[in-house]
């Protein structure tokens, strides 16, 4: 039996592409597979996107999903709604903006029937604006170093992965730049292809430098996410242990003056004792929340505002 693909695509006022890929999409050689739908998840276009893709529903030979958000959110929400609305065995994501080729698809599908568990596209000879190429460069070398993953392009559009990383990976903020990486750190096998890149025939970028801010500060979510994720005491724990202890040694320090007569009331250092030991208390008790909420609502998904639901 064929294993499954299900086409996720989120989008942004993209209607001047939409026919194109679809006739692209729909031409795309899967012997090996059979694509079970396609999954367009509409982040609050404003250009009639949305309008466009109801027209295609059940126009084409292949099942069309939609979902539309009442507003921008965010590629990571629209990526992690259309995981949860995707059935396929195998999960591809794909922008709609063209630069990436669709028909390089059968490429990353075929690395993941060879056992890899998450194949990304390398955008070896990337078509895109210098000051983007460059921000990104940087990053993808930060990114490489500080996890230790031998990827060149970290946040290429183009990815396949199967069912089992798109259902544990949980995505928001900016964290769809870092999917390689929550992968691996779950022990999926992640690796990458070369593919071909285009420059942008239709509309405008999304891209400004707003998003390298909020890029860098997810790299520190990132970190505290694979490494942390599941055991927050280590880190809370520590830190509060370290204050609770160095406030101890500061009070019995003062309490051996105070029995030997000397005054310890006026002492800043008798203030520090005390902070450091409420300060780690107030810490351990953040790791311990911590603790709970996990328990709790480990598999809470996030609720995003969809208007509307296509099939």
């Amino acid at each position: 039996m064929k294993q499954t693909v299900s086409i996720v695509i989120p989008l942004y006022n993209e209607q001047e592409s939409i026919t194109s890929l679809l006739s692209q999409l729909e031409h795309v050689d899967l012997k090996q597979w059979a694509i079970t739908e396609y999954v367009f998840v509409d982040d609050g276009s404003t250009d009639g996107s949305f309008e466009l893709l109801r027209k295609y529903v059940g126009k084409t030979k292949r099942k069309i999903i939609l979902v539309r958000f009442r507003k921008n959110l965010g590629k990571s929400a629209a990526m992690s709604v259309g995981f949860r609305q995707s059935s396929g065995d195998y999960v591809v994501t794909l922008d709609a903006d063209l630069q990436d080729e669709p028909s390089e698809i059968p490429r990353l599908l075929t690395k993941l029937t060879e056992g890899e568990d998450f194949v990304i596209g390398w955008r070896k000879n990337r078509k895109d604006v210098v000051t983007k190429k460059v921000s990104s460069k940087i990053f993808n070398t930060i990114v490489s170093k500080m996890y230790h993953i031998s990827l060149h392009d970290m946040n290429s559009g183009l990815k396949a992965f199967t069912r089992e990383v798109a259902q544990e990976i949980s995505l928001y903020g900016e964290l769809h730049r870092f999917m390689p990486v929550l992968a691996a750190s779950r022990g999926f096998r992640v690796t990458e292809v070369p593919v071909e890149h285009h420059h942008r025939r239709f509309g405008t970028s999304k891209y400004n430098g707003n998003r390298v801010i909020h890029a860098f500060f997810d790299l520190g979510s990132t970190l505290f996410l694979t490494s942390f994720e599941h055991e927050p005491m280590q880190v809370f724990g520590m830190a509060g242990t370290i204050g609770i202890v160095l406030g101890l040694i500061v009070l019995v320090y003062l309490s051996v003056l105070h029995f030997m007569g000397q005054s310890i009331i006026r002492r800043p250092l008798l203030f520090l004792g005390i902070l450091f030991v409420l300060f780690g208390m107030q810490i351990v008790s953040t790791g311990l929340i911590g603790e709970l909420i996990i328990h709790k609502q480990r598999d809470d998904a996030r609720n995003y505002p969809v208007a509307e639901i296509v099939k």
